[in-house]
């Protein structure tokens, strides 16, 4: 009587921990599901390429930069990063907006790209704009130059303009050499849609993806003229040997942007030197103002480029996001009344940005 008590106990405590086991597993998956960011990665954290293990990452003590990545990244060190300073976090006297709010009402607005926002850091130049976002409650890091102020708006090209652009890339050098990759995106970027599906995140012999101003066909030519507002970056020996020439010719490139200096880089055959497989993005996807896509219902980001000032920028941001809206509600008419017509759809004309070429706007 008590051998059988025995092996009745010892049987619900195996039943027992085996469906425990099923619940966590469960909830695992089910956390993955939610969060598509990271479940888009978990496929690399098992079976780390040779890129990734041969990487010599230099080991950086826990300093605020440290905490901030490791907030912000998914298990694979992926994170998201964009640059602010005051201009584009406070709202001018006579505008309705700011071009931190717009880029973040892109997020709440497009197709699965609300989680994503978890893997977002913000990265702020002034005092100000990192008040701005940690009142918003981002992920958010300050970027200290001693002796600099990066709070106004920097006009295109501007020596103020290039200097806080090198100072980005100072920046983003350092991130790399911690061992994260990540996605840049310039603040005035709308993402309209979640862009990992069309980035080789699993494709790890992919080194760089990187938006183009027009996109000539061929995603493997480097004669495409390059963007440096939005890309996707490997950490690996061959990324951090790129970066640290490019930011090694900042002394030796008066009157050019850090973009500017990328392409001679990449011209001079660089990106072959190093082994280094760069795709570039077809504007079908990761479209702009220089080249709109032609397919709304493809296209992931637009960008603000090819304009020369914030205010014009938001001006015609707010359009894009308003022509979203609204091709959105049709859709969703449409899928309601069970219709299979097509309702043609054009972009509003990029106008603030047409005349900010011309006058200060």
């Amino acid at each position: 009587m008590n051998m059988d008590s025995s092996k009745n106990a010892l049987g619900n405590t195996v039943l027992i921990s085996i469906l425990f086991a099923c619940v966590l597993c469960l909830c695992i998956w089910s956390a993955s599901l939610s969060n598509p960011l990271l479940f888009s990665f978990q496929r690399s954290n098992h079976c780390p390429s040779p890129s990734q293990t041969d990487m010599k990452t230099l080991e950086f003590p826990t300093d605020e930069l440290e905490l901030a990545l490791v907030k912000a990244s998914t298990p694979n060190k992926t994170v998201i990063i964009t640059v602010v300073n005051q201009a584009y976090v406070e709202q001018s006297v006579d505008g309705e907006t700011t071009m931190l709010d717009l880029f973040l009402e892109s997020f709440w607005l497009g197709e699965d790209t609300r989680p994503l926002l978890d893997h977002l850091l913000v990265v702020a130049v002034d005092q100000i704009a990192y008040e701005m976002c940690f009142f918003k409650g981002l992920n958010c890091y300050k970027l200290e130059t001693e002796g600099v102020d990066f709070g106004g708006e920097k006009i295109y090209m501007s020596q103020d303009f290039i200097n806080m652009m090198w100072r980005r890339t100072l920046f983003l050098l350092d991130v790399l050499k911690r061992g994260y990759n990540f996605i840049f995106t310039d603040t005035d970027v709308m993402w309209l849609r979640n862009p990992l599906s069309r980035l080789s995140i699993y494709n790890e012999s992919v080194d760089l993806e990187i938006s183009t101003d027009r996109f000539n066909g061929d995603p493997e030519s480097e004669k495409n003229p390059i963007n440096t507002g939005f890309y996707y970056i490997r950490s690996n020996n061959k990324t951090v040997t790129l970066f640290d020439a490019w930011y090694g010719r900042k002394d030796n490139s008066t009157g050019k942007k850090e973009q500017d200096v990328f392409f001679d880089l990449m011209e001079e055959g660089m990106f072959g030197q190093l082994g280094l497989h760069a795709s570039f993005l077809d504007t079908v996807y990761f479209s702009g103002f220089c080249e709109d896509s032609k397919d709304i219902k493809a296209v992931i980001t637009v960008h603000a480029n090819c304009c020369r000032s914030i205010n014009a920028k938001i001006k015609d941001l707010t359009a894009v996001l308003r022509d979203w809206k609204k091709f959105k509600a049709t859709g969703d008419e449409a899928a309601a009344a069970r219709s299979a017509v097509t309702v043609p759809f054009s972009w509003t004309g990029h106008f603030g940005c047409l005349d900010s070429w011309n006058n200060n706007v």
